[in-house]
């Protein structure tokens, strides 16, 4: 049963903890790396527009879709998708998942899914933002767009 025998059963026996532990390990993992690269990449180019935020989205979606494919060909053990899938790239940056999700709609020829989630996500999600703002405008000032 190798060196750990106890680990081992108690991994056995925990599976969903585990893999909640393995999901939050991750996600610490993600969220400072995004911290540290979105950070180095504001010092490098200011803060004039949201770059950090670009390149986080950007090479989160580019790593997401890297290992996705490689999870297609090559067996992963069962610990690798809740640590790197959801925890990882879930706190580096949810717009990898967003991607990956619209990639694979279009890929399986779910043209108006895919399509649907693209304008859905980016449309709605904007006006979302723009809705939570009015509303904590108007709970604390009674109203204002600024």
């Amino acid at each position: 049963m190798g060196k750990h025998p106890q680990v081992r059963r108690w991994i056995a026996k925990n599976r969903k903890m585990t893999k909640l532990l393995l999901i939050a390990l991750g996600g610490a993992a993600g969220a400072l790396l995004r911290y540290g690269i979105s950070g180095m990449v504001y010092q490098w180019l200011g803060p004039a527009f949201p770059w950090g935020t670009l390149v986080v989205n950007l090479t989160g979606c580019y790593g997401i879709g890297l290992l996705w494919a490689f999870s297609e060909v090559f067996i992963l053990p069962s610990y690798v998708p809740p640590l790197i899938f959801i925890g990882l790239f879930g706190a580096y940056t949810t717009f990898s998942t967003y991607g990956l999700e619209t990639f694979n709609l279009l890929r399986d020829d779910q043209l108006l899914l895919g399509l649907l989630n693209l304008l859905g996500s980016s449309v709605l999600g904007l006006l979302c933002v723009a809705l939570g703002f009015l509303t904590a405008r108007l709970i604390l000032y009674g109203g204002g767009w600024l």
